[in-house]
């Protein structure tokens, strides 16, 4: 009898590919695994629809989605992390300099205001440059993932028929953060960015999640050992990939790939530690900007959030 299959999406990248070729496979099921081609896409269908048994999930979605109720619960297997002192970019006609030029004007945000990206890049601005986001008003080109979610007065959307790009080059805009915004009238805000978040790293021990895994509450009732099972393949193949980091046999890598390996060299530890106690600064980092900008009411505990079973597990 072969064993049960669990509807999964989780992008392909190097600590995880090895439960894509198969090099680990899951105790007690198998994963059975659907490719979508635009990850967030896959983020809207599990908040929305729960159509997947396991999903990678974008954090702060995650935390809105259960403060609202939504039927899935993580395991902390952090599969993203990075630096986003250089989501924010500014057009070089512009008279912006500092982030603390941005107080009192317009900053587009890529997609919706509860966007991971968007609020690390809010609370490098708030923690390390002393913005004032409530100065600032924030303007989306999307929606929310959770659209029971009412974002704070200051937050509005795009107006119709024009883009984050277009606003951006009109003046419109201050900066734009997470657009993606390309182009040699186009620059990062916060000069030498990945060193501004190499320096933040070292000096107040800033180094983000982005992305985590969930699983649908109705899996976990039914089969309470997945939790843990999922933890450990996750975490098998992460070994894999930080061992290939460590010894240099990744032959064309990635800038993800470089950037880790450089996190590992800088720390002498895992770039990619999973398990809630070597990240539970980080969380509480994450929780505390949440709620200061409005996305969460309250900072949940964070034995809440995360499956029980998984609580004291480390990889």
């Amino acid at each position: 009898m072969s064993p049960p299959e669990l509807l999964t999406v989780t992008r392909t990248q190097g600590n995880n590919e090895a439960l894509k070729t198969g090099a680990v496979t899951p105790h007690g099921f198998r994963f059975a695994f659907e490719e979508v081609p635009v990850l967030v896409h896959a983020f809207r269908r599990m908040v929305r629809g729960l159509e997947f048994d396991v999903c990678e999930m974008a954090l702060t979605t995650y935390l809105v989605a259960k403060a609202h109720g939504v039927a899935f619960t993580a395991v902390p297997v952090f599969l993203v992390r990075g630096f986003h002192h250089g989501a924010i970019h500014r057009s070089t006609a512009s008279d912006i300099r500092t982030p603390k030029d941005l107080e009192g004007r317009k900053v587009g945000v890529s997609r919706g205001y509860t966007v991971t990206t968007g609020v690390w890049a809010r609370s490098v601005l708030q923690d390390e440059y002393g913005v004032d986001l409530s100065t600032v008003t924030w303007v989306l080109s999307g929606n929310e993932h959770v659209a029971q979610y009412r974002p704070p007065g200051n937050v509005a959307p795009v107006e119709a028929g024009t883009t984050l790009a277009e606003m951006l080059e009109r003046g419109e805009l201050a900066a734009v953060i997470g657009a993606g915004i390309e182009g040699p009238d186009v620059t990062p805000l916060i000069p030498d960015p990945l060193e501004a978040g190499f320096r933040a790293m070292q000096q107040r021990g800033l180094y983000p999640i982005n992305h985590l895994v969930v699983i649908k509450d109705e899996v976990l009732r039914a089969q309470p050992e997945v939790a843990t099972e999922v933890f450990d393949a996750f975490a098998r193949a992460k070994q894999l990939y930080v061992e290939r980091l460590r010894s240099g046999a990744i032959t064309n890598p990635t800038a993800t790939d470089r950037m880790y390996a450089r996190v590992m060299e800088s720390t002498g530890a895992d770039p990619l530690p999973y398990g809630i106690a070597p990240n539970r600064k980080t969380l509480d980092e994450l929780l505390r900007s949440a709620v200061d900008q409005k996305i969460l009411e309250r900072p949940p505990a964070i034995e809440e959030v995360f499956a029980q079973a998984t609580l004291d597990l480390t990889a």
